[in-house]
């Protein structure tokens, strides 16, 4: 009889062992979810700090801004309009060069950029004076870096590419015709930025880019 005592007591024992385990394991859980919660909300604060500086930048009227996709442009009007109930403002843009106007909300202004400096002109203009850097990668490869350069907005990359894709030579069978059209694109869209900030005519533009990329020559030539 006294052995059968023994062992109830055990069974007893475990029991209690087992519902301890049951209760700490909800309550870690509750903790990492509480924990969690916080760090969640911190995350989003964070970035819209970060995104305050760029698009409170202030633009006036009948300034010349960069638009990465048509390259430069003046502000014409600063225009509100009132849309599902929210009013929103936004900038007028006037592209000449392509015969367009673009619509462009202050608060999404992310693209646009303020037209260079001297300074940075000069800088492209001695860009445009060193050996261009031929790839030998295919051409359709070549192709997409150059137009996404282009299209960047970034004054550097662009005369990287007129750089590249300039040929010392008025012999049309020596460039291939998209070649030759990404030329005339880049070498248009910094041709136009050179003029509102040299404050010159096209033609004397013309004749700086041509000197700095030893196009000279072929302008004498063509005359």
């Amino acid at each position: 009889m006294p052995k059968k005592k023994k062992t109830k007591k055990i069974k007893k024992i475990k029991k209690t062992k087992k519902l301890k385990n049951l209760k700490i394991k909800p309550s870690i859980k509750l903790q990492e979810k509480k924990s969690a919660i916080p760090g969640q909300e911190e995350k989003p604060e964070i970035k819209k700090v970060k995104k305050q500086p760029t698009e409170k930048r202030v633009y006036n009227l009948k300034d010349f801004v960069v638009y990465p996709k048509h390259g430069v442009g003046k502000i014409t009007a600063i225009e509100k309009e009132n849309i599902g109930g929210i009013d929103i403002q936004f900038y007028k843009i006037l592209v000449e060069k392509e015969k367009l106007t673009l619509t462009v909300p202050i608060n999404q202004q992310s693209k646009l950029r303020p037209i260079a400096s001297t300074g940075q002109i000069a800088k492209c203009v001695s860009i445009l004076k060193t050996k261009p850097k031929i790839k030998r990668t295919m051409w359709s490869r070549r192709a997409q870096e150059y137009d996404q350069k282009i299209n960047s907005g970034k004054i550097y990359e662009l005369a990287e590419v007129v750089k590249d894709l300039n040929k010392n030579t008025d012999i049309i069978a020596d460039q291939s015709y998209s070649e030759r059209q990404l030329f005339e694109k880049a070498y248009e869209r910094l041709k136009s930025e050179f003029e509102v900030v040299l404050k010159t005519s096209p033609d004397e533009v013309q004749k700086k880019m041509d000197k700095a990329l030893g196009r000279t020559k072929i302008s004498e030539n063509m005359e």
